[in-house]
C-alpha cells in the first residue's frame, strides 16, 4: 500500500495528536515490509548526519526510507524543537524519503509517545526501510531497543569517560556500534574501549562499523552490517502489556488545584472540556504517565456527584492497553460491569470504563494504545 506524501503527512499528524479518525484509519491497515532502523547515542555523535547519509545510500539501491527523527518538546509550542530536520534538507525533494519530526511531548526513554504508531503507519504505507532517530539518549533511555529491528549505538572520538557512564545503559542494546567522526583523533582508543566492554559480555559480539558520515566513508559496509542482521518478530509495533496512563483526580477548581501542582513542578500542557462528561480537564505529564485533573462543567456531571459525596480526591486510575475490543470482549465474557461503550475522552483518546464492583474498588478506566 502507498499514500501520496501530502496524505500520509496528514495521517501522520492526526495519529500524533490522537485524533480518533486517523487511529481508526492505522488500524484498518494492513503491515507493510519495512526494516526498523533505530539510530540513538549521546548528544553531538551526529546521529542526523548519519541517518541522512544512511538514506541516500538506501535510496542508491531503489528503496524507500521513511525518517521519523524525535526532537525535544518546544516549551511554547509543545511541538518538535528542530521542526522540519534542516539538516536533513537535501532529501526533501526526493519523493522516495518521508522525513518526520516529532516531539516527545513528555515521553522518555528517546522516543515519542506516538512513534510506535508512527512506525506501523510508515511501515502499512508501503516504506522499506523506517529510520528512527532518537532524543540525545542516557543511560536508562533505550526504549528503542523494544522498537527497532537493528539498533545502531552512534559514538564519537573524544567521549572520554562517557563509554563508561553509559554503559549500563545503551551500550547493552546495540545490534551494531558506530563509531561516527572516525578520521578525529581518539578512534582507535575508542573502538580498543568498546572491545574491552565487550569482552566482559557472553555471546555474539555487535559488529563495531567506523564512519566518517559527513562525506559517506563507511556507510556501505554498515549498510551491510546491518543486512547480515536477520529481522527478529516484530517487537512492539504496538504495545506487549497495559501500563499506566493517568491518574484521574475530581478537583473543585482546576485553577486552585493547578497552582499546588506547578509549585511541585508539574505544569499542565492541555486544558480542554470533555462535553458528554460534563467535565473540564487539565492534563499534567509526570513521567511517562500524567495526571489529570477533573472539575465538573454542569451541577448534575458525574464529577459533580462524585466531589458532593466524597470530596476532591482520586476519581480513577487509566491503564492503556494494546488492544481496547479485545480487553472489552474479555471483559464482558468475565462478566465485568462496563459503564460505557468505548468513545473518545479527553485528548481524542478512546476509552470504557470498569465500574469499581469488578475491579475491587476503584473506578478503572482502559485506554486504547496509540490512541
Amino acid at each position: 500500500m502507498s499514500f501520496e506524501p501530502r496524505v500520509l503527512a496528514r495521517l501522520a499528524t492526526g495519529i500524533e495528536n490522537r485524533d480518533p479518525q486517523a487511529l481508526a484509519t492505522l488500524e484498518t491497515l494492513p503491515p507493510g515490509h519495512a526494516r526498523v532502523l533505530g539510530i540513538t547515542g549521546p548528544p553531538g555523535a551526529g546521529k542526523s548526519t548519519l541517518v541522512a547519509a544512511i538514506s541516500a545510500e538506501i535510496r542508491k539501491h531503489g528503496h524507500t526510507v521513511a525518517i521519523i527523527a524525535i526532537d525535544p518538546s518546544s516549551r511554547a509550542t509543545g511541538g518538535a524543537l528542530l521542526g522540519d530536520r534542516i539538516r536533513m534538507q537535501q532529501h526533501h525533494a526526493d519523493p522516495g524519503i518521508f522525513i518526520r519530526s516529532m516531539a516527545t511531548r513528555g515521553g522518555s526513554g528517546g522516543l515519542a509517545r506516538a512513534t510506535a504508531a508512527m512506525v506501523r503507519l510508515m511501515d502499512a504505507a508501503g516504506m522499506d526501510y523506517v529510520l528512527i532517530e532518537t532524543v540525545g539518549v542516557g543511560q536508562d533511555e533505550v526504549d528503542i531497543a523494544d522498537l527497532a529491528h537493528v539498533t545502531l549505538v552512534v559514538l564519537v572520538p573524544g567521549m572520554g569517560d562517557d563509554v563508561q557512564s553509559i554503559k549500563a545503559g545503551i551500550m547493552e542494546i546495540a545490534d551494531i556500534f558506530v563509531i561516527n567522526k572516525a578520521d578525529q583523533p581518539g578512534a582507535d582508543r575508542l573502538e580498543r574501549e568498546v572491545q574491552a566492554m565487550l569482552s566482559l559480555t557472553n555471546g555474539p559480539k555487535p559488529p563495531i562499523i567506523r564512519t566518517v558520515a559527513t562525506d559517506s566513508t563507511g556507510i556501505a559496509d554498515l549498510l551491510e552490517a546491518v543486512s547480515q542482521i536477520s529481522n527478529p518478530p516484530r517487537k512492539r509495533l504496538v504495545e506487549a502489556a497495559p501500563r499506566i496512563d493517568h491518574l484521574g483526580i475530581a478537583v473543585n477548581s482546576l485553577d486552585d488545584a493547578a497552582r499546588f501542582y506547578e509549585s511541585i513542578g508539574l505544569t499542565p500542557t492541555h486544558r480542554e472540556t470533555v462535553a458528554q462528561e460534563k467535565v473540564h480537564v487539565a492534563m499534567l505529564p509526570a513521567g511517562e504517565s500524567r495526571i489529570e485533573l477533573l472539575e465538573p462543567s454542569t451541577p448534575d456531571s458525574t464529577i459533580a456527584k462524585f466531589l458532593e459525596k466524597r470530596g476532591p480526591g482520586l476519581h480513577h486510575v487509566a491503564l492503556r492497553v494494546p488492544d481496547l475490543p479485545a480487553a472489552v470482549e474479555r471483559l464482558r465474557a468475565s462478566g465485568a460491569r462496563l459503564l460505557n461503550e468505548p468513545r473518545p475522552g479527553a485528548g481524542g483518546h478512546l476509552y470504557v470504563f470498569v465500574h469499581p464492583a469488578s475491579t475491587g474498588g476503584v473506578l478503572l478506566e482502559l485506554i486504547q494504545e496509540n490512541s
